[in-house]
């Protein structure tokens, strides 16, 4: 009987051995799939930067006012004054003539995009 108890005892320790080795292995893997995650979060990060410096250089104030006096000709773009501004309450809205809502729904491109994706 002693004998059973300590070949049942060396498999238990044998079957959990192979188990803790088996989820080392699992959370290596984890582990290096987190690493190049961080490192492509890292790089996109960086590019995001990159591109955010050469947006805002490319929208200086005096950049776009050169280029809109040198295409004055092709485009027809003047200055913005302030009395092109208006308050909301002055902005006239079109009158909706909505009797049920799928009405509007469908008025709404994004809408057939997601009506397909969703079954």
């Amino acid at each position: 009987m002693k004998s059973l108890i300590y070949m049942l005892s060396v498999l238990g320790v044998m079957g959990l051995a192979f188990w803790a080795y088996h989820e080392n292995y699992k959370t290596q893997a984890a582990l290096d799939e987190v690493e190049q995650l961080q490192g492509q979060i890292g790089r996109l990060l960086e590019t995001r930067a990159v591109l955010r410096a050469e947006w805002a250089y490319l929208n200086r104030p005096d950049r776009l006012r050169d280029l809109a006096e040198i295409n004055f000709g092709r485009l027809g773009l003047v200055p913005l004054r302030p009395e092109q501004f208006a308050s909301i309450d002055q902005v006239a809205y079109p009158a909706l003539d909505i009797e049920d809502a799928t009405a509007v729904l469908g008025t709404i491109p994004e809408m057939e995009l997601i009506q397909r994706m969703v079954p």
